[in-house]
């Protein structure tokens, strides 16, 4: 079901672009954030049905963001799907660990991509 709001926290331009317009061709609404900091804000705000966090961002940690989302009443039930560079042995387990619902390794497969929002969006 399109239409759901969408928080992408994403510090790669070309990144926040390619995410932003896919999920927009299949009908969410997005919102950004370039920062972890601007991120929490924004989904204290704004509480989304679902967060795509880059885990690699300056200053505060994807990680570190969802700690403190997953700490905080307003914001704990949000799922959390992870979108990385970081694919090495492990990382996965620990991203989940973390409090993620899904993890996505970058570069995303744009044909897949929708799909696998919409699959992380049903389970919630």
């Amino acid at each position: 079901m399109a239409g759901e709001k969408i928080l992408i926290i994403e510090d790669n331009p070309m990144n926040m672009e390619l995410t932003t317009d896919l999920l927009k061709v299949s009908g969410y609404v997005i919102i950004q954030a370039e920062t972890a900091e601007e991120g929490i804000a924004m989904a204290r705000e704004q509480l989304p049905d679902l967060i795509i966090m880059d885990i690699g961002l300056p200053v505060m940690d994807g990680l570190s963001a969802v700690e403190i989302l997953k700490k905080d009443e307003k914001t704990k039930d949000i799922p959390i799907l992870a979108l990385t560079s970081y694919a090495m042995k492990g990382d996965r387990e620990k991203i989940l660990e973390a409090g993620c619902e899904g993890y996505l390794a970058k570069p995303i497969d744009t044909r897949k991509f929708a799909d696998e929002v919409r699959a992380i969006l049903k389970k919630v």
